[in-house]
């Protein structure tokens, strides 16, 4: 009778125990995606901006995708608005001057060796790690 309840409770157990490993999430680090496109309008610094030219993809809303290596989709959202950075780090002392437009947004993320940026369906971006600001993973377009 031992043997029979054995027999009766081990498949149970075995696929219980599979199960849990198969399930087992991987630890996500709270991180910022940044991006610099380099548009180079004239503006004012700390406005609300979009991308330019061949780079009007980014903009509020657009649709972002961080993948690996492999393509695999990591974190996904919408870009939020983005922001009038200074080209020059001296002070040109006009109201208006040569700007970039920055985009950043939170994510968490898997730890993997390489991360990409899509965004809205346009190829794939490199992202490098960077910890001047906190962690975060950066881009510059066009690189």
């Amino acid at each position: 009778m031992r043997r029979l309840l054995a027999l009766l409770w081990l498949p149970p157990l075995l696929t219980g125990t599979l199960t849990a490993c198969g399930d087992a999430e991987e630890t996500r680090s709270a991180m910022t995606v940044r991006v610099l496109v380099r548009d180079i309008n004239i503006r004012p610094e700390g406005v609300e901006c979009a991308g330019t030219g061949p780079y009007t993809h980014f903009h509020n809303r657009a649709p972002f995708q961080v993948i690996d290596a492999a393509g695999r989709t990591l974190a996904e959202g919408s870009l939020s608005s983005g922001t009038s950075v200074a080209t020059f780090a001296e002070d040109l002392e006009v109201a208006r001057v040569p700007t970039y437009c920055e985009f950043a947004v939170p994510v968490n993320l898997v730890a993997r060796d390489t991360y990409r940026l899509v965004v809205d369906g346009h190829p794939p971006i490199d992202l490098t790690p960077n910890s001047s600001e906190g962690p975060a993973l950066v881009a510059v377009v066009p690189s």
